[in-house]
């Protein structure tokens, strides 16, 4: 907020949005693409083919005509997101509990709602962290539970933004046999945003991202680092399903930066972390397999 207008308590007081409910059938030609971003055989092609961790982020998608747009490419409103002006918004992280596989053919409700805000300070003022739940139902049976936490901020950008966690000890150790290294590009971030259906023009408009948002460059997605994360267990655990998961963003990445993807499993515990230039944590992540 700028200096004369009320904080972000006075703003929030009202805000009480409704639980939301939507259903969708699990089909196998989002899975097939995002397949084709990571470089890698589809794994669901046919009905009960189990859905990878996260990957039903590529459904229940919103879809808002182009006048709900705001300047920064997100619904100008919608049912979870903050009554506040000049809005930033920042993924910093969530946790996923499989009680059962999502499988390709499945009819699922979905049930989301606000499980709890609060403001926080940071160096750039007032922070607002927002924890979305949703729930997933095959019929009378919850399959995973999901917990979305967003970080935002009023008022114009002030640089570069800061980071939406606070630096912790690294999650993992020295024992990390599984590793994947890439670099994102613009192209790769354009694909995720379509495959995902996200407008954020952080993430796919440089001029917008720099000079409006003040980044130094195209960001990399919060959801696209934390799938990479499951993929190093996915891969190197073929067969072995996930009970629960937890991810934390912890610094951003920007295009062109190059990425390091490292992890190991000990005791049915997965340890994953992103590394960027100079070894910078970008993003940790735990996950416990299923007995």
């Amino acid at each position: 907020m700028t200096p004369g207008e009320p904080g972000l308590s006075a703003a929030l007081a009202a805000w009480a949005p409704e639980p939301d409910e939507t259903t969708e059938t699990i089909t196998a030609p989002p899975a097939a693409a995002l397949a084709g971003l990571l470089d890698t055989e589809p794994p669901v092609t046919r009905p009960g083919d189990p859905l990878p961790p996260l990957w039903h982020w590529l459904y229940f998608l919103d879809r808002p005509a182009e006048r709900e747009l705001g300047p920064d490419g997100h619904p100008a409103a919608g049912r979870f997101m903050p009554p506040i002006p000049q809005r930033r918004r920042m993924y910093a992280g969530g946790r996923v509990t499989y009680q059962a596989p999502i499988r390709c053919g499945d009819e699922l409700a979905r049930r989301s709602e606000l499980a709890e805000w609060k403001i926080r300070s940071g160096r750039t003022g007032e922070l607002l962290f927002v924890t979305v739940r949703h729930s997933f139902r095959r019929g009378d049976i919850l399959v995973a539970t999901e917990e979305q936490d967003l970080v935002y901020r009023s008022g114009p950008a002030t640089g570069s933004p800061a980071s939406p966690a606070p630096p912790e000890a690294p999650a993992g150790g020295p024992d990390q046999p599984w590793r994947m290294e890439l670099t994102t590009d613009p192209v790769l971030l354009f694909r995720f945003s379509a495959l995902t259906y996200n407008a954020h023009r952080i993430h796919y408009d440089a001029a917008y991202a720099t000079a409006v948002e003040g980044h130094p460059g195209l960001v990399v997605h919060g959801p696209l680092l934390a799938v990479l994360c499951m993929e190093l267990p996915r891969r190197n655990l073929p067969g072995r399903p996930v009970a629960d998961l937890a991810f934390r963003a912890r610094s951003p990445l920007y295009a062109g930066d190059p990425v390091t993807v490292a992890g190991g499993e000990r005791g049915g515990e997965c340890s994953v972390r992103v590394t960027g230039p100079r070894g910078r944590d970008a993003m940790t992540m735990q996950a416990r397999l299923a007995q």
